[in-house]
């Protein structure tokens, strides 16, 4: 049976990532991981479809999360009404007006994320193992841990369980190990509280590619993460990943999570046939907008140094065929500065490609055709020397024989020109 195909990719586009706050909300993450401590999307009802409005955090003073008790923000609160899980629930929730049975509260019926690179949560009978590689256990086991480690022993699939056991292998068979709902899934992992890790008798699987440092990517779009994602970057990462999307006249990025702990760690996209830095983003310049290069090859460079390791980086990359917008110039800055400070907001296009010049003639060009110039002079300077020689050679005859004749005249008078030649000949 093959492994588990098309389903890296879906699993991928469903998980977005809180970005900084100065980035549009529409972005933020909409959907949760685990118990839901992590989701700060918009549902403002406890279900989209006949559900109940939320109360304001800002106007729950009478219930135990309120935006007096907490009012920096934590566990997500803050002016607005959108479901959160400030003491860790088993989900999201929100206070309600209507109150039944003395209850003033309701979960919020949203959907729970898909991790990086989850292909899902399994059935593990043990006869035959769902995934039937190398294993471990660990009472601080997390998702990247398991993926690390199924990696480094060449295997293409993780698998975490019951939060504590982590399995490796190549290929599921879906006909002894069928696919379940998520919840079933999501016990939390004993070394990472936010992470779901399987359950009893489940098995949460992810690719091991999700977290790699470095590697080529050829389809039309994808998702690249930082090394360990979804762990913390480690120390002393040089990571380079090739994205080269043949046919594609730009390639567009968007970095959807953004943590890196100071400036000298960094994130660089560099033209694929220059090397060139197109843009460089650390801590103190996270993207703030979409970044669009021209060209079908470009590379992402990630450098960390030895301290202060943070969350990293994930972003969707897409080729594009046609230019998604052109200016004249190489990279435009479109500032959104406030008198309340706040940061400017850069928007990177690059309109060519240095390494692939559109209209200029190749050098090979002018220089076949300087050579070509130089023959043709020394070929016409040779066939001038010709002619001048040719010439001088018939004059030098001509005097020969005109002597040749004078002579014959006055010293032998019987003396015949040669070949009968007359004077008229050579007057």
């Amino acid at each position: 049976t093959n492994i588990i195909t098309g389903r890296l990719a879906l699993s991928s586009a469903v998980f977005l990532f809180p970005l900084s706050p100065s980035l549009s909300p529409s972005l933020s993450l909409v959907c949760y991981t685990a118990n839901g401590e992590d989701y700060r999307g918009f549902q403002n009802q406890t279900s989209l479809h006949g559900g109940k409005p939320c109360l304001f955090w800002n106007e729950t003073f009478q219930h135990p999360y309120n935006t007096l008790k907490y009012p920096n923000g934590e566990g997500g609160l803050g002016s607005h009404n959108y479901c959160r899980n400030p003491d860790g629930d088993v989900q999201p929730w929100c206070y309600i007006a209507d109150h039944e049975d003395g209850i003033y509260w309701r979960y919020c019926d949203i959907p729970s994320c898909q991790m990086p690179g989850n292909l899902g949560c399994f059935k593990d009978s043990g006869d035959p193992p769902t995934l039937s590689g190398t294993s471990e256990t660990s009472n601080k086991l997390t998702i990247q841990n398991c993926i690390s480690f199924c990696r480094k022993q060449r295997y293409k699939l993780a698998g975490m369980e019951s939060g504590y056991a982590c399995f490796c292998g190549n290929e599921v068979d879906l006909r002894d190990h069928g696919e379940s709902p998520s919840m079933e899934c999501n016990h939390v992992c004993f070394g990472d509280h936010t992470q779901p890790c399987g359950g009893d008798g489940w098995v949460i699987i992810f690719d091991t590619r999700v977290g790699a440092c470095g590697g080529n990517y050829t389809s039309p779009s994808g998702v690249i993460y930082s090394p360990d994602f979804p762990d913390k970057y480690g120390a002393g990462r040089v990571c380079y990943w090739t994205v080269q999307v043949p046919g594609s006249s730009s390639i567009l990025f968007n970095f959807t999570f953004f943590d890196i702990s100071d400036q000298t760690d960094m994130v660089e996209l560099l033209d694929g046939y220059t090397n060139q830095v197109v843009a460089r983003f650390d801590w103190r310049s996270p993207p703030r907008e979409l970044v669009n290069v021209t060209g079908d090859f470009v590379i992402l460079y990630f450098y960390s140094d030895r301290t202060n390791q943070a969350q990293g980086f994930a972003l969707l990359y897409q080729g594009k065929k046609t230019p998604a917008f052109s200016v004249g110039v190489g990279v435009t800055e479109r500032s959104n500065s406030t008198s309340n400070g706040r940061s400017s907001q850069i928007l990177y296009v690059i309109t060519s490609s240095p390494g692939k010049p559109e209209h200029n003639m190749p050098v090979w060009t002018i220089y076949a055709l300087a050579a070509l110039l130089i023959l043709t002079v020394i070929a016409m300077v040779a066939k001038l020397l010709l002619h001048i020689t040719d010439q001088m050679s018939k004059h030098s005859s001509v005097v020969s024989c005109c002597i040749h004749v004078i002579h014959c005249r006055i010293l032998m008078p019987e003396c015949l020109f040669p070949a009968q030649i007359s004077f008229d000949v050579i007057k």
